[in-house]
């Protein structure tokens, strides 16, 4: 199955993306590379699919589970190569949940699940970086 997205520019270093849905995103790069800083990075972007991919499996998984979590926050972290291409070589996702009681073990197995066998987004990043995850649990 092909994805299909129309990236258009919109003048000096904007660039726009489309998605199947219909919704646009606005990529741009800092004023010191001659952009405006008025979208996001492209590798950004990247950092955030990888959160979005994996997030989404996980709040389906612990649904299903009927596990109820009051907050949720995936902060990922890039390493980037010294030399052009510059690419992320290693990466870091940290899963945060916050709750009360929160079920350790339910939360784990979505993460795995997640990490080992649905999230198509972080297989593509471990085809180029070594991917480190944690999981780290907060009670309100």
């Amino acid at each position: 199955m092909a994805h299909k997205v129309v990236t258009h520019w919109k003048g000096n270093l904007q660039f726009e993306a489309d998605n199947p849905n219909g919704k646009t995103v606005l990529m741009d790069t800092t004023p010191e590379h001659g952009g405006h800083s008025s979208g996001l990075s492209p590798k950004a972007m990247m950092l955030g699919s990888l959160a979005g991919c994996s997030g989404l499996d996980v709040i389906m998984i612990l649904d299903k589970m009927k596990v109820k979590i009051s907050d949720f926050r995936i902060d990922t972290y890039g390493e980037l190569t010294e030399d052009h291409p510059k690419y992320y070589h290693t990466v870091s996702v940290e899963y945060h949940f916050y709750g009360e009681d929160l079920p350790e073990d339910k939360i784990k197995k979505a993460v795995d699940l997640s990490i080992e066998k649905y999230c198509g987004v972080m297989e593509m990043f471990r085809r180029f970086a070594t991917v480190k995850t944690s999981i780290h649990y907060h009670d309100n």
